[in-house]
């Protein structure tokens, strides 16, 4: 399966600007996991935008929602 690199980033909700891996699914995957962190598209835009993207942030969001 081949990265198309064009249609990833239309579709990252990231706000990190320079970020060098944006597009690059693969990449931005095993850079966050290295920090014991989820990369940007998992989380929603109110919470990506404090750039807390720990577990912890991950489960607490998802666990209000299910409720």
């Amino acid at each position: 399966m081949e990265c198309d690199i064009e249609l990833n980033k239309a579709n990252c909700n990231c706000t990190y600007e320079p970020c060098s891996r944006k597009g690059k699914c693969c990449q931005c995957i095993a850079y966050h996991l290295k920090f014991d962190e989820l990369p940007a598209c998992v989380f929603p835009p109110e919470v990506e935008k404090t750039y807390d993207r720990s577990f912890a942030r991950f489960v607490e969001v998802f666990a209000d929602r299910s409720r």
